[in-house]
């Protein structure tokens, strides 16, 4: 009996063992590490100092105060950016992430933070032309679209006769559209908004968004306990005031829009 208790007792410390979750990882490293693609608008850019902010930034310092530990910014390009997570180059994804039946196949979503939509910014010339997002399916019709968004698998459903240029950021993207090259940028509302008020002069904005989009955190599949730690924590911030200080002050204010590189 005593030779099986004891075996009973070591069958229990590697299952432990083998179930220690991100959370763990975290506070035993005394860092938590946080992935995005900086430059999405008011989400997570880079100011004059070279600094990372933005509402996930934000978000992702008071967590990781939260939790007692420093925070670590892992830039990543978006397109890479769910192989970077499962192969533990950061420990969650807080970068403006759209969930989607696909994405959710690979990495496990805590609840959304907020919903968006996808939005059209065009040419000023198409102002009269253009009333809807459904207009620009003619294949008169050249869209940017930034490489493994939403917004580019928007563009691909909603458009199919149009024809679909592909960039690696959104900035290569909107600067087609502004230089007269390219018809329209197919991407986020928050981004196309303030894109569009920077440049009344060149593009007409349709602020309807076409798409229904929740945001969430992503982490690895499996680690249920880290799910329901930030599940818990969104919830608690949505009491005590610290979202929506968080949201005033990116989505209602643009005086962080001189604070860019």
């Amino acid at each position: 009996m005593k030779k099986y208790f004891v075996g009973l007792l070591a069958s229990l410390a590697l299952v432990s063992t083998a179930f220690a979750g991100t959370l763990d990882d975290i506070l035993e490293r005394g860092t938590l590490r946080v992935g995005f693609d900086a430059g999405y608008q008011p989400f997570e850019m880079v100011n004059k100092k070279g600094e990372y902010i933005g509402f996930d930034v934000d978000f992702a310092k008071q967590m990781a105060k939260a939790m007692g530990v420093k925070v670590e910014f892992v830039n990543t390009a978006w397109d890479g950016i769910i192989p970077a997570l499962l192969t533990d180059k950061f420990d969650i994804i807080m970068g403006g992430m759209t969930v989607t039946p696909k994405r959710n196949l690979r990495v496990n979503f805590a609840d959304p933070y907020i919903v968006i939509g996808q939005s059209v910014v065009m040419r000023k010339e198409l102002a009269g032309k253009i009333s809807k997002p459904r207009d620009l399916n003619d294949g008169t019709y050249k869209l940017a679209v930034k490489l493994g968004t939403t917004g580019h698998e928007a563009a691909k459903r909603f458009f199919p006769k149009a024809e679909i240029f592909e960039f690696e950021t959104q900035d290569d993207a909107k600067l087609e559209v502004l230089n007269g090259k390219l018809d329209a940028f197919v991407y986020d509302l928050p981004y196309n908004s303030i894109f569009a008020s920077q440049n009344e002069d060149k593009v007409a904005f349709i602020k309807e968004p076409f798409t229904y989009e929740p945001l969430a955190w992503a982490v690895r599949k499996g680690d249920a306990d880290f799910v329901n730690w930030l599940n818990n924590y969104l919830r608690q911030t949505k009491g005590d005031g610290t979202y929506d200080r968080i949201y005033t002050k990116w989505f209602e204010s643009d005086r962080w829009l001189s604070t860019l590189k």
